[in-house]
């Protein structure tokens, strides 16, 4: 019987990427991936550090593995281990422990730790040691290729192309967990995504952990950066759509909004992280932008991209944040329309700089404010999906909830619509007949699509 290998994954897409590449190199090698709550002989836990939450979770999964199995390898993967690699070794039952780089080794460390497991008259106790294999990411300059790790979700797959940070905001510890930037070479880009349309996606969403990056650290000759890189990849025959996912604003250049504007397959769609509506705010985050430099390339996008949808990212509370700095943001983020709030209250990372800053914000202020943005946000995505009542949109459509099917617009709008037939990976115009906050409503216009 092959060995049976599980894997649970915490935080961002980037992460679900990585899990399903390392997946791939353990089918490779012969092991059968399984849901997470089934035996396993291997359990791989890919970690998440970005906030105090994500250390938590990542510490319960590894808890929960050795539970489902004494006798099982248990690995810690991914940002906790690389930011901590001593205290997640320290953890009971853990056994491996791999950061964000080196993952190629992965099947062979787990394979060692088997046969030490094996060799053994009783599984060994749970402190007995784990083997750590964490680089300093100093040392990394070059995209680490896994292999096919797109993150299929139904009608669409998600790429990554970009690995690293260099902006060391002082709220943050992705830096410390990814390290500099690199970047994927785009042939292996086009070589995937051309793959994923022969699977038959519809629909592509090109990501990283500092999108916006794309290509500083290729060759200068030819010059490459994310508007070239997604211009060659929406020339891939039998792609509909190209979404491209969290940018800096710092990073939106003219030539990436005509771009948008100009070809069809690019997705009107632009998040663009903003954090907090006050300048002084945006300085002891360690932010590259002003609030008036910021509204400038919003002003830019909905000049050149009619119909654009612009989504953020924001915090809540940040230490220093007084209820002044925080009707600033909620000023600033109802001037720019957002269709869209991911809303987070600050999350006090230790070893960022942030965490030492005097004024820390009380939890329940930062809850409140947080429950105030995200009011704001739904009067905000209803303001935007109700113009949209009366007037036929474009929908990919992903699943059915009963006789309803879900999809999205190119402008991250979730329609609904009733058919009695599936609808899954088609793309169809709808007539809007409601809008909610959260979704719209609509039918299928008949004898098209």
């Amino acid at each position: 019987m092959a060995p049976r290998v599980a894997f649970h994954t915490l935080g961002c897409k980037v992460n679900q990427y990585d899990t399903r590449a390392v997946a791939a190199l353990f089918r490779d090698a012969g092991y059968e991936v399984v849901d997470f709550s089934s035996p396993a002989e291997v359990y791989v836990i890919n970690t998440c550090t970005v906030t105090s939450l994500g250390d938590k979770k990542s510490r319960q999964a590894l808890r929960r593995a050795r539970r489902q199995n004494p006798a099982a390898v248990v690995v810690a993967m991914g940002c906790y281990a690389q930011t901590a690699p001593d205290e997640v070794a320290s953890l009971p039952g853990v056994d491996v422990v791999v950061g964000t780089t080196g993952r190629r080794r992965l099947v062979e460390l787990v394979e060692t730790a088997r046969r030490r497991k094996g060799a053994a008259p009783v599984p060994p106790p749970p402190a007995a040691g784990a083997a750590v294999a964490v680089a300093p990411l100093t040392r990394e300059s070059e995209f680490e290729e896994l292999g096919e790790g797109a993150v299929p979700e139904r009608a669409r797959a998600t790429v990554k192309v970009q690995e690293g940070c260099r902006q060391y905001c002082s709220y943050c510890k992705v830096p410390y967990a990814r390290g500099p930037e690199r970047s994927r070479p785009p042939a292996a880009v086009r070589a995937e995504v051309e793959r994923l349309v022969a699977e038959g996606f519809r629909e592509v969403v090109l990501t990283g952990i500092h999108l916006g990056s794309y290509g500083r650290d290729l060759p200068a000759e030819p010059r490459w950066d994310l508007a070239r890189l997604a211009g060659e990849i929406a020339r891939v025959p039998g792609l509909a759509r190209l979404r491209l996912s969290s940018l800096e604003p710092t990073d939106v250049t003219d030539a990436l909004i005509t771009l948008v504007g100009e070809n069809p397959v690019l997705c009107r769609h632009f998040h663009l992280p903003l954090q907090s509506g006050d300048d002084a705010i945006l300085r002891r985050m360690n932010r590259h932008y002003t609030t008036a430099e910021y509204a400038r390339v919003v002003e830019r996008i909905r000049a050149a991209v009619p119909g654009a949808a612009l989504t953020t990212d924001l915090i809540a509370g940040f230490p220093g944040e007084t209820e002044e700095h925080f009707q600033r943001t909620l000023a600033f983020v109802r001037e720019m329309a957002f269709s869209r709030l991911h809303v987070f209250p600050y999350s006090r990372r230790r070893g960022t700089p942030a965490a030492s800053f005097p004024s820390q914000v009380p939890e329940a202020v930062k809850r409140e404010r947080a429950g105030r943005l995200i009011a704001l946000g739904r009067e905000l995505s209803l303001a935007f999906h109700q113009p949209l009542v009366g007037r036929t949109v474009t929908v990919l459509f992903e699943e059915a909830a009963g006789s309803w099917w879900s999809g999205l617009t190119d402008t991250y709008v979730r329609v609904l619509a009733l058919s009695p037939v599936p609808l899954g990976g088609e793309i169809k115009p709808v007539r809007v007949e409601r809008a909610e906050a959260e979704e719209v409503y609509g039918r299928v216009e008949e004898g098209e699509g």
